[in-house]
């Protein structure tokens, strides 16, 4: 859906990660419009084209998204109203005017910080690690009568009798 001129850009924040796209999100309508990709591949499970619908799923829940025909099938210029959809899929979505800025909280997606260290619990053994010995190169063994050189000897002078 090209705009012309476009709207203000709006920063989408995804787990707490900003997302790195190269066309932008903006703000249209007082709607957030972004490309289906990277943003829906990143938090969907599966996307996939059905006639003239964008079917995004995640888990269980499915949302289906009318598009036009011509755009069918290019993710990367597929502009979609990111709010309900990622809703449809679960997702917690919030949005900041005054900075325009979406966070999006992917579902099932919990910060923890990690336990710190208790010398006291049991630790778990140590895996064995194979690491085969490097077999050294045999060396050669000659026998016979040696090659022809390759390369042409300097002619020497026949000695002075």
């Amino acid at each position: 859906m090209p705009l012309f001129p476009p709207g203000p850009p709006v920063t989408i924040v995804v787990d707490g990660r900003p997302l790195a796209a190269y066309v932008r999100a903006y703000l249209y309508a007082g709607r957030v419009l972004a490309p289906a990709r990277p943003l829906l591949t990143q938090v969907a499970d599966r996307l996939w084209f059905d006639g003239d619908m964008l079917v995004v799923e995640r888990g269980a829940r499915r949302v289906r998204v009318p598009v036009d025909r011509a755009l069918r099938g290019r993710l990367d210029s597929l502009y979609v109203t990111v709010g309900p959809v990622l809703r449809g899929i679960g997702a917690q979505v919030s949005y900041d005017p005054v900075g325009r800025r979406m966070t999006v909280r992917s579902p099932g997606q919990s910060l923890a910080s990690p336990t710190p260290f208790n010398p006291a619990l049991p630790s778990p053994p140590p895996h064995d690690v194979f690491t085969p010995e490097p077999i050294p190169t045999p060396r050669p063994v000659w026998s016979g009568s040696p090659l022809p050189r390759r390369t042409g000897l300097p002619l020497s002078q026949p000695p002075d009798a």
